[in-house]
């Protein structure tokens, strides 16, 4: 099931953007199927595959890789694949014998996918690094942050997910359609500060017309603005509000009973510190679910700043079964929507080298095969 179906992905595993390419990939109907290390690195899988989104929804082998017939076994899975995804650092691949070269010498319409933090080339490409330095040499770190505070880290969704896994998966897409056309592979080489950036790619465009040229926090979308941003309520709880446009902003008033008095203009910068205090007086008399049955239906760009525990019993969220049980972990559904290839619902992460027999054989191996292998100790699967 799925948009995907159909598709082969070797996926070589890693931390990070790699997985989450490869989730994407298999929510969407992909067959991903995951080569591990025989010996654990300890980075992969959680503690337990249970607690482990990032593994979902594909099968394991494992494989040594410093065995040549471990490379050899891996060469001749990428043969029938339609795309591979690796996130070691640049010469890796090229070591083990699995670089580029050699994996479309095997499959000439191979999409090769590889996503590090700063590229595969220039003056940083080896050095080590993680979400909040590609975030930073991205110049989004900068942008994020109270006013006269340090920059604030968005845990790691904007680089290592947004910025990596995301756009090396729609990179590996747009290169399996392109290919399809003209049975011609190539090397999609996505850098997470480069990802990243493309993220902020509005802000050149408010910085060069001047409506984004106060410091962090000082802005309309960084928490600048008292009319986008989020608020204690009664309760200790928060709500979001994002009333931009003057019918919004006008709308937001009302419900809040300022309609009738003598503010500051809501993009009266000079002004936003009364009007922000008169907001946080005003939400600190009555508990956030108040808020929400007041704002509903009003048109006033508002929500409840929702913890993980409320999320599957949202109306809005239950309504669309945004969230899902996978093995016993509530987790984000597939998305995007189908209407008609839908997707189907994940299937828990799997241990290492857990149903790896049965994707080689569908891979096109035979039994005699598998074992074969099992046997010399090239690979590792049940």
């Amino acid at each position: 099931m799925g948009p995907l179906a159909g598709i082969r992905i070797v996926e070589f595993a890693g931390i990070g953007p790699g997985p989450f390419c490869a989730t994407l990939l298999a929510d969407m109907g992909a067959q991903v199927l995951r080569l591990d290390r025989v010996t654990p690195s300890g980075l992969g899988l959680a503690s337990t595959p249970r607690f482990d989104p990032l593994g979902r929804g594909r099968r394991s082998v494992a494989v040594d890789l410093k065995n040549p017939r471990g490379v050899a076994f891996a060469l001749d899975l990428v043969a029938t694949a339609d795309g591979l995804i690796e996130g070691f650092r640049p010469g890796v691949m090229e070591r083990l014998g699995l670089g580029p070269e050699a994996c479309l010498a095997r499959n000439p319409s191979l999409v090769f996918g590889r996503v590090t933090g700063w590229g595969q080339d220039g003056p940083m490409a080896h050095e080590a690094g993680h979400d909040i330095n590609y975030i930073a040499l991205a110049g989004v770190l900068a942008c994020i942050g109270p006013a006269g505070g340090k920059p604030v880290p968005p845990l790691n969704v904007v680089g290592d997910f947004g910025g990596g896994g995301m756009f090396l998966a729609f990179g590996m897409l747009a290169a399996m359609m392109e290919a399809a056309r003209s049975g011609k592979g190539q090397v999609v080489d996505a850098a997470m500060t480069e990802g990243a950036a493309y993220l902020t790619l509005p802000l050149f465009g408010w910085r060069g017309s001047g409506l984004w040229n106060a410091p962090r926090g000082e802005n309309v979308l960084d928490g600048g603005a008292p009319y986008y941003d989020a608020y204690h309520t009664a309760d200790g709880r928060w709500v979001s509000i994002g009333a931009i446009e003057p019918k919004f902003y006008a709308n937001l008033l009302d419900v809040l009973g300022l309609g009738g008095e003598a503010l500051p203009a809501q993009h009266d910068r000079d002004g936003w510190p009364a009007l922000r205090r008169r907001f946080e007086q005003v939400f600190a008399s009555a508990s956030r679910d108040e808020w929400c049955r007041r704002f509903e239906g009003r048109d006033a760009c508002f929500a409840p700043v929702l913890d993980a525990a409320e999320l599957a019993a949202h109306p809005q969220h239950a309504a669309r079964s945004a969230f899902v049980d996978v093995g016993g972990l509530l987790q984000p559904a597939p998305a995007p929507r189908f209407s008609r290839t839908p997707a189907a619902s994940p299937a828990p992460a799997r241990a290492t080298g857990d149903g790896g027999t049965e994707a080689l054989l569908h891979w096109g191996m035979t039994e005699t095969d598998v074992s074969e292998l099992r046997s010399a100790g090239v690979i590792a699967c049940t």
